[in-house]
């Protein structure tokens, strides 16, 4: 952003900061920091970027007046009291505290014996993971947690908004997380961190900087929020357009297409149409039937893994009919399923997912199901997968109930045109959906 010439250089600021420093020495409201070296030449032969020439590198210590590490002790959460914050709780610019373990007013004392955190300080995360910072912004008392550190800026001289986010900038991470320790788990020092050099611009551009920033981080929230609301609008298209599909409204009728009753009965010939209100404007030439009517089922005992051992490497996917679909890849070669395409159905959850490829199953918990000749599988998926029964009991709901569900079944020609026509819709949706 552009600079203001009639800002005063960072290198005065840096100075009356010292000068500020110094008489809370004197007044012995701080302590002088134990400087790893020092940090009183504002220009270095070898600066990790160039920086407009009204700012200057300072290191972290010189505009701090407090950089303390917490109690290396955990606490417990009592469940009441002060929030304590640990390293989950530092987010990106702020403190993320729902949820947060609370501890009693004793505890509280203990553990901020040293430094007592205070609106505008800074807490660091240095350990699982590092990089984290987060700015004390609502005047509520918390209580330092494991793996944090404090830090506290020069009051007024330094915008602490402006710090947190200059300590969250890929070079700031970047360079203390290089120097972080440990195997296990890495840390950060606190000698990597009292001496971190960084960029100081002048106290003018500080706030111009945080304004800017809140203004993008505001514009990308409504972006993010559009961003959220277009997908549920287009799950929502989706399920319309199923509905719409089911019901004989997506596409028009021909009359010249053979009535789906002649289809059920050539399955059937002792077939007879159920009677369903929820279905008794049906579309001209078609039927209403049981699910079983049309489907055959398998228990998937045959084709469970052995093994659990999934690896992504291997060539076989391991289904479940629930959200998570594709559980694992397994490399085991006997019981595959490959009569395809299927319906794979979650005996307990009633979800259900349209399979083309072969696979393992995870449990018998499932059933396999096929449609019978005539029947188009992709348009029983559709309707399978806009009806549930969700009950309060734990029981297999495929036979005593969902097979018993009533489908309107459309004429053979007319159920590939809604297929065609539910899959360009969708094919234009999920698109849409990429781009976001």
């Amino acid at each position: 952003m552009p600079q203001d010439p009639n800002d005063e250089p960072a290198s005065v600021l840096l100075e009356r900061i010292k000068a500020e420093k110094e008489r809370l020495i004197k007044e012995g409201k701080i302590k002088r920091s134990k400087k790893s070296g020092s940090s009183d030449t504002l220009h270095y032969e070898n600066v990790p970027f160039e920086v407009p020439s009204s700012w200057v590198w300072c290191r972290l210590e010189d505009i701090t007046v407090l950089i303390e590490d917490c109690p290396h002790t955990t606490a417990k959460d009592e469940g009441k009291g002060y929030p304590l914050v640990r390293t989950p709780n530092i987010g990106e610019g702020q403190l993320l505290l729902d949820g947060v373990h609370r501890v009693s007013k004793e505890v509280y004392d203990k553990r901020n014996v040293r430094a007592v955190p205070q609106v505008d300080d800074i807490i660091y995360a240095r350990e699982a993971p590092a990089g984290n910072v987060a700015v004390i912004r609502e005047n509520e008392q918390v209580c330092l947690g494991q793996r944090t550190v404090l830090i506290r800026p020069m009051n007024t001289l330094i915008d602490s908004v402006w710090l947190t986010y200059a300590m969250l900038t890929p070079y700031s991470r970047n360079h203390l997380i290089s120097k972080a320790t440990g195997s296990t788990v890495t840390h950060v020092n606190m000698a990597s961190i009292r001496p971190f050099d960084l960029p100081l611009p002048p106290l003018s551009e500080q706030h111009r900087i945080v304004a800017e920033i809140k203004r993008w981080f505001a514009l990308i929230d409504q972006i993010e929020q559009g961003k959220a609301d277009l997908q549920t609008i287009i799950k929502q298209t989706k399920s319309k357009i199923l509905d719409l599909a089911i019901h004989g409204k997506l596409v028009p009728q021909d009359p010249n297409d053979e009535p789906a009753i002649e289809l059920l009965k050539r399955i059937n010939p002792d077939f007879t149409p159920c009677d369903n209100e929820h279905y008794q404007n049906l579309s001209k030439g078609w039927a209403t039937c049981r699910l079983e009517d049309i489907v055959d089922y398998e228990q998937p005992t045959a084709y469970i893994v052995n093994s659990t051992s999934y690896n992504d490497t291997y060539p076989i996917p391991v289904l479940t009919a629930g959200k998570s679909f594709i559980i694992g890849h397994t490399n085991e070669v006997e019981g595959i399923y490959s009569n395809l395409p299927c319906i794979i159905f979650d005996d307990f959850t009633t979800d259900s997912k349209l399979v083309e490829f072969s696979f393992k199953v995870k449990s018998s918990a499932m059933k396999i199901l096929q449609v019978k000749k005539g029947i188009e599988i992709d348009f029983v998926a559709m309707f399978m997968s806009i009806t549930r029964l969700i009950g309060d009991t734990h029981k297999r709901y495929w036979i005593s109930e969902y097979s018993k569900l009533v489908i309107p079944v459309p004429p053979h020609a007319e159920q590939k045109r809604i297929i065609d026509a539910v899959y360009k819709a969708f094919t234009k949706l999920d698109t849409i959906m990429e781009s976001l």
